[in-house]
């Protein structure tokens, strides 16, 4: 998925100089991956029985691999953005059914161990920015589509017997059954103190400073996720924007499992102000600094902070327990990833520069709507109910850690 992804970036600029790629399209092409990928998240929670389904995981293997194959054997912009839509919606549902894989396995395991499945994405980005890397001095956009083909390819063979989440047994559905009978029985006899709505806190105002942040993260971090290598070779022509492609994907892989370990000693709020400072200093310097270090110290910040985010913010949003947090979040997420490219298309006339500086000003808002979320914040919420209370995500969990549990 992290190739099948994220390789459109490094390939970006070879597009921009071989196939007469203009700007505005790049971020067409960009924004149809982002809306497929949205799609695909949604077919995951409206048929959440296909989260199980090691048919259709194995059809986005061969679907998405077939994507990046078919890419180089047309100039025609309107396939290209069929064929990015498409990759977008397998890649979503390859990541929700591994996502539920694992989680169902490793529920009694350490938090960090999740965080290093996750950096799968990481190491998919590494890889495929690697691999454009290496074949940029002898090849053109066309062998670089079809390289990145292969090796999907050799991933999807590797992950073709990868278990679905199990399907409930009757034992376990019987068992379901019969402790909401339970529960609906014990919350005809509860008492009224016990019922007092007072007790309870409202998140409400928690919730929509964290939606805020985390749907601002998602148009400013995928400006930079998209155009990041473009910005740096347009300043730095030569191998500086592959390689820093590399550095974000190497940065990815053991990012969210260190996010889940710092949680064992500062709150999620704080984290998420923090990783979102981070990672608008981290965009804003090639646009503001420019050379090889600025570059590459960029490329570490971005990589160490954007899935860490994500971890934390759903985990905070699981934490609240505001209904449905875990998808809202997505969906703010993902509309935030498709806007990011439209916003910035009239700007990249003029170079990437403004587009870069425009994705670390947007972080930075979103660090100031975290900054209001730490703002008397229930970190241990006590609550009343009338049920058996719903397991609260220890600070270790990670986001999807959490996300399970509830």
């Amino acid at each position: 998925m992290g190739v099948g992804r994220f390789v459109y970036t490094p390939i970006l600029p070879l597009m921009h100089a071989g196939a007469g790629l203009s700007a505005g399209a790049g971020a067409n092409l960009a924004t149809a991956n982002y809306i497929g990928y949205l799609l695909g998240a949604l077919v995951g929670i409206l048929a959440p029985a296909l989260v199980r389904s090691r048919a259709l995981l194995r059809i986005s293997l061969v679907v998405l691999t077939g994507t990046l194959a078919a890419m180089p054997a047309t100039h025609d912009t309107a396939v290209w953005f069929a064929l990015r839509l498409l990759a977008g919606v397998t890649s979503a549902l390859i990541f929700v059914i591994a996502v539920s894989s694992l989680l169902s396995r490793l529920r009694e395991y350490p938090a960090h161990l999740p965080g290093w499945a996750f950096g799968g994405v990481g190491a998919g980005i590494a890889l495929s920015g690697l691999l454009v890397l290496v074949l940029r001095p002898v090849a053109d956009w066309r062998a670089a589509w079809w390289a990145s083909a292969a090796l999907a390819a050799v991933l999807a063979v590797a992950s073709w017997n990868l278990r679905p989440e199990a399907r409930p047994t009757t034992t376990q559905a019987t068992q379901a059954i019969q402790a909401n009978a339970d529960q609906a029985h014990e919350a005809t006899t509860v008492t009224a103190a016990a019922a007092d709505s007072s007790h309870a806190p409202r998140t409400h105002r928690w919730f929509t400073a964290l939606f805020a942040s985390y749907t601002l993260e998602g148009v400013g971090y995928i400006i930079a996720g998209t155009f990041l290598v473009a910005a740096i070779e347009q300043s730095s022509p030569g191998p500086l924007g592959g390689g820093a492609w590399v550095l974000v994907g190497l940065a990815a892989v053991p990012s969210s499992a260190l996010w889940a370990r710092l949680g064992r000693r500062w709150s999620r709020p704080d984290l998420l102000l923090a990783a979102l400072v981070v990672q608008a200093v981290g965009i804003a310097l090639p646009a503001l600094i420019g050379g090889a270090p600025a570059a590459l110290v960029s490329a570490v910040l971005f990589g160490a902070t954007f899935i860490g985010v994500s971890t934390l913010a759903l985990a905070t949003g699981a934490h609240l327990e505001f209904p449905r947090s875990v998808a809202l979040l997505t969906a703010g997420y993902s509309v935030g990833q498709i806007l990011g490219p439209l916003v910035v298309a009239p700007l990249l006339h003029h170079g990437y520069q403004q587009a870069l500086v425009l994705a670390a000003s947007v972080v930075l808002v979103a660090a100031v709507a975290a900054a209001v979320l730490r703002i008397g914040f229930p970190h241990h919420m006590v609550v009343v109910r009338a049920t058996a209370p719903v397991r609260q995500p220890a600070p270790t969990e990670s986001a999807a850690d959490a996300g399970s549990h509830r």
